[in-house]
């Protein structure tokens, strides 16, 4: 399967975690064990309390990993969200 590519702000990408989630049929706790990292962390990506572009990079990288998302285009994209 290839990774998919992401638009948005970065206010409005916490959202796209959890559509993308869903649209791999996956858990949080299915996202946080494949990023390894705590179900909670992820969470808290996932709910917007934590931001994923703030995290370390080696977390942000193994969550983006983890759906299945492109690092590179997550990061550099200026476009809105349909």
């Amino acid at each position: 399967m290839g990774r998919t590519e992401v638009t948005g702000t970065p206010e409005n990408r916490d959202g796209f975690l959890k559509a993308q989630r869903l649209r791999l049929g996956l858990t949080q706790k299915q996202v946080a064990d494949k990023a390894g990292i705590l179900l909670q962390h992820y969470q808290k990506f996932e709910g917007g309390e934590r931001n994923l572009r703030t995290a370390s990079f080696d977390v942000a990288c193994r969550v983006l990993e983890a759906l299945e998302v492109d690092i590179v285009k997550y990061f550099h994209t200026d476009e809105r969200l349909p």
